[in-house]
């Protein structure tokens, strides 16, 4: 097989619509254009979300709140997803992802308190609930926050 021979699937492609070439085209004469006016013209048409003069519903809608470009996102792990790990292990993000308890780490992990546990567990995170760093601790592990 050569370059030249190659062609795509067939039905995965279609031949341009040809305008303006005639009336037997079915798409002479204006080209699907209709006669005159804003759209009929080269370079015409309006903009997106123009409403010919009407006032535009992105106008007409109140304007409410704001978005904090500095606000942090977390993921929360609850103390009832660490159960599967064996005692002595020390919980990470990395490890979290790598088991699949989480899918992204983002800015970082926050440890709630949901649940109970029973092995002893170090556990590294950005924040923990007083509730989830009380069980952890009881239960014979300890608390870093990274």
């Amino acid at each position: 097989m050569k370059l030249s021979e190659l062609s795509p699937a067939v039905g995965s492609s279609k031949a341009p619509k040809r305008k303006g070439r005639g009336h037997a085209s079915g798409n002479g004469k204006t080209a699907g254009k209709g006669h005159k006016g804003q759209n009929a013209r080269s370079g015409g048409g309006v903009r997106p979300g123009f409403e010919g003069g009407q006032m535009p519903l992105y106008r007409r809608l109140p304007k409410r709140g704001f978005t904090n470009i500095f606000a942090k996102k977390y993921v929360e792990v609850n103390v009832e997803e660490l159960v599967k790990f064996d005692a002595g292990t020390e919980v990470t993000a990395q490890l979290l992802k790598e088991t699949g308890v989480i899918s992204k780490i983002n800015d970082g992990i926050v440890i709630l308190g949901r649940g109970e546990i029973g092995v002893g567990l170090t556990v590294k995170a950005k924040r923990f609930s007083k509730s989830a760093e009380e069980k952890i601790v009881s239960a014979g592990g300890k608390v870093e926050v990274v």
